[in-house]
């Protein structure tokens, strides 16, 4: 037999404070959770912090030998910023993609660090910034794309494989999964079209993406996000425009 307080109990004045407290608590806590189509869109971190972020979702939990992540950023930060963090619990910087500076971008892979210097790429600042990246295991090979130019290809990881179970977070680098955020390293500007493939695509296809193309099956799709907010950011439309 279940036993439990008389339902007149919860007109008592504190007992309905009480329980209005902890439906405020609880809604806090599941953040905000979705799954649209955010084309046109775009996340805006609009200060820095160690609580505000975005959770994504994978449409499958895998182990990795290959990916392709693509976003586009927008931001006047000449300090140290995470645009990427995918951590495992055995690795918090499984993959990570990292400016720590104005003119560098570094990509992570097991722990393991390579830095494109950017400073040869004429960019004007603050302007939208289509990265992507791309790195393959068989070969090692690493490579980054910044608005079309190809960087000269690195190597790093040879091998290695990259862990299924993944915290994947934008706007903050997980010093721990899930956690450890620093509020010098946090993200603030805006962030749209996110994307991953657990595949090495191609130079025509890392174009095509540039310019609004979609190739198929990925792993994160910002056209179908799985996708939580913890803390301030905002959705809102996009002021990016390709032509």
């Amino acid at each position: 037999m279940a036993f439990g307080l008389p339902s007149l109990c919860f007109r008592h004045p504190t007992a309905m404070k009480i329980r209005q407290s902890f439906l405020l608590i609880l809604v806090s806590s599941l953040g905000s959770l979705a799954l649209e189509d955010l084309r046109e869109k775009t996340f805006i971190f609009p200060e820095a912090s160690n609580t505000s972020l975005v959770v994504l979702r994978p449409a499958r939990q895998q182990p990795l030998t290959s990916f392709t992540v693509c976003l586009r950023s927008y931001t006047d930060l000449s300090r140290a910023h995470s645009l990427f963090s995918y951590a495992t619990r055995k690795d918090d910087n499984e993959l990570l993609i990292f400016k720590p500076t104005s003119n560098q971008i570094s990509l992570y892979v097991g722990g393991s660090v390579v830095t494109f210097s950017t400073a040869d790429i004429s960019v004007p600042k603050p302007l939208w910034e289509h990265i992507c990246v791309r790195w393959e295991s068989t070969t090692g090979i690493a490579n980054l794309w910044l608005n079309g130019v190809s960087l000269p290809r690195k190597g790093m990881k040879r091998g290695y494989t990259i862990g299924p179970e993944a915290s994947i977070v934008l706007g903050q680098e997980q010093d721990s999964f899930g956690g450890g955020f620093d509020i010098n390293q946090s993200f603030v500007g805006e962030i749209t079209d996110v994307y991953m493939w657990d595949q090495v695509l191609s130079a025509a296809e890392v174009l095509l993406i540039q310019y609004g193309g979609h190739p198929s099956d990925p792993l994160i799709d910002w056209q179908s996000l799985n996708y939580e907010i913890k803390g301030y950011v905002v959705v809102e439309p996009s002021r990016f425009s390709s032509t």
